[in-house]
């Protein structure tokens, strides 16, 4: 029996071909991926209304979202593959031009799926190739072929493998280096971005060049540091949510979908998961968006964290892939 939640709103991406993006996604990265936890929570995601969702080879849960998607066609909550909106992405170790086709075949052979809907470019990063490893040794860092990894991913485009291309973190100045070589503009940036890491220039910028932002940890859950999490724990956030009878999480996904922008929300409840769509049909006021604009900007994720704490990059500068923009 097909779900009775209500439609979740869709975004029209600039790449042609492309299904519209449905406004929140399910979020799949969990370390350690277990195959069957995952594929129960996309089940159940699928159950309470979720028809995006978000992968990537380096998660390792590509093969487990793509038997739960199947599954669910096979039960009848979908009608068929093309329900759904899949993105996945191309790891580091990938990021040359004569491996990104063959990682996509691969992630699509994991996927059993013919095609993904969004095809990323994980980070504005390369690495030598290899297995996917972490943390990532700072010697294996090389200098990252914009234009022809970039036209790489155009080639995924033009034969259907991909039906809109992208990229996620990267900042004003990559985009830049990016849309200087592009053929086909990247349709989104996927970028970490909450309240407490608003993006405003990044997000000004991809307004202005027709790229769609999307939002991961847009409730701070990759905060490894072990210190708390500024969006969960705002104060400001918990006395909107107060006023509003709403969750900190529900005025947090609020705020982000009235930013224009999709936020890719992990959870594997599925409580939450339903509590996740229930933005849809209220609104925050001016004066809520005045307060949220005037929370402190703290980046949590940043790319030396891929990188252990030994060796030296040799062929490449951390300060390139480490602007930090508000």
């Amino acid at each position: 029996m097909a779900s009775t939640t209500a439609a979740v709103p869709e975004v029209a991406l600039r790449s042609g071909g492309a299904r519209p993006m449905p406004a929140v996604g399910m979020g799949t990265a969990k370390f350690p991926a277990v195959a069957e936890t995952t594929v129960k929570a996309v089940l159940e995601a699928v159950e309470v209304g979720y028809r995006h969702f978000d992968t990537a080879a380096m998660y390792a849960t590509e093969r487990p979202l793509g038997e739960a998607l199947a599954e669910a066609v096979r039960r009848g909550l979908l009608a068929s593959r093309e329900e759904v909106f899949v993105t996945s992405k191309l790891w580091c170790t990938q990021c040359h031009p004569q491996l990104v086709l063959r990682s996509l075949r691969e992630s699509l052979q994991n996927l059993q799926m013919e095609y993904v809907d969004l095809y990323l470019i994980h980070w504005p990063i390369s690495l030598k190739p290899g297995p996917a490893v972490f943390p990532v040794k700072r010697d294996d860092a090389v200098p990252f072929d914009f234009e022809g990894v970039w036209r790489a991913m155009e080639e995924c485009h033009r034969l259907g493998l991909a039906k809109a291309i992208g990229v996620s973190n990267f900042t004003t100045s990559h985009l830049h280096k990016l849309l200087a070589a592009a053929t086909v503009p990247p349709a989104v940036n996927q970028v970490e971005m909450n309240p407490v890491w608003q993006q405003r220039k990044l997000r000004g910028y991809c307004a202005e060049k027709g790229i769609h932002v999307a939002a991961y940890s847009p409730l701070g859950g990759q905060n490894w540091s072990g210190d708390g999490n500024a969006v969960l724990d705002s104060e400001v956030l918990a006395e909107i949510a107060r006023a509003r009878g709403k969750t900190v999480a529900q005025v947090a996904l609020r705020w982000i979908y009235e930013q224009g922008v999709t936020p890719i929300v992990k959870s594997f409840s599925k409580e939450r998961l339903k509590e996740n769509l229930g933005i849809f049909d209220w609104g925050l006021a001016d004066d809520d968006l005045r307060k949220i604009g005037q929370i402190p900007q703290k980046k949590i994720v940043k790319a030396a964290l891929l990188f252990s704490a030994e060796g030296e990059f040799t062929s490449v500068d951390l300060a390139d892939m480490e602007i930090v923009e508000e």
